[in-house]
């Protein structure tokens, strides 16, 4: 199928309401969503490319430990749909914990197999503006102040708001960066409790979940990484750090997977 196609069926499924009242996915509507997990992680990114994955700088996983995990729904059982990969590299933007910028490049092992249920997502051609509706999916709570796993993917619609009205929310101890994007508002759902969750606009990838402001109060924005401005930088890296022969096997038993996505 087109991917083109693909994504504005994909997107025109899931953009409608989720389902029920806690607000679970179309189950694999977001074929682009990972789930990081092993090495001490767990948390979600996108898929750009059959290589490469981006995330948040919290969200950084640990080469050869971590698992990424490609067209997962329900995390808790295996559905068929799923594809297993160890991360092999980890470029996190420089400069290293600054408060400017929040973004990991993770690298696979071996290359994804692109299927109905795992499909790269495109780098933005715009970047998102004020009023834009979005939407942001990730396996955490969406409950403000509560902070489990949630088994299912779940998904939320959000409204970009401008930055202005974002910095007005932030603590004396957080700064502001124009590598920063803000949505969500009072009377619009506003908290997923995922690091690394994923910020779709218009079927183009827009940001990773920064900081949870949504998610201590629903009046506030949250904020992600404007992935808008960093468009050469994620081309740089994978065009430096291409794949090389895997050092381990890729492939894992059914206990490996088990113990990973507990980890």
């Amino acid at each position: 199928m087109n991917l083109n196609l693909f994504l504005a069926i994909a997107l025109g499924i899931a953009g409608a309401a989720p389902l029920g009242d806690d607000r679970v996915c179309q189950p694999h509507s977001r074929p682009w969503q990972v789930y990081l997990h092993g090495g001490g992680r767990l948390c979600s990114g996108a898929l750009i490319d059959k290589w490469w994955l981006v995330t948040s700088f919290e969200c950084a996983p640990t080469p050869y430990s971590t698992i990424a995990s490609l067209g997962d729904h329900d995390i808790t059982v295996e559905e068929g749909t799923e594809q297993h990969i160890r991360v092999a590299e980890v470029i996190r933007h420089s400069p290293y914990r600054s408060p400017f910028h929040s973004l990991t490049m993770v690298r696979l092992i071996e290359p994804a197999r692109f299927t109905q249920y795992v499909q790269p997502i495109p780098l933005p051609s715009r970047c998102a503006q004020p009023g834009d509706t979005c939407y942001v999916s990730g396996w955490g709570s969406t409950i403000p102040n509560q902070y489990e796993l949630s088994p299912l993917l779940k998904c939320i619609t959000v409204p970009v708001v401008d930055d202005r009205t974002c910095m007005n929310t932030f603590p004396e101890f957080l700064y502001w960066s124009m590598g920063m994007i803000c949505a969500g508002q009072a009377n619009t759902d506003n908290c997923l409790n995922d690091h690394g969750s994923v910020m779709v606009c218009d079927g183009q990838l827009q940001g990773v979940q920064w900081f949870l402001h949504g998610c201590s109060d629903p009046a506030d924005p949250s904020v992600y990484t404007k992935l808008c401005l960093y468009n050469d930088w994620i081309k740089s890296v994978m065009g430096n750090y291409g794949p090389t022969p895997p050092m381990i096997t890729a492939s894992h038993s059914k206990e490996d997977l088990k113990e990973h996505r507990t980890a």
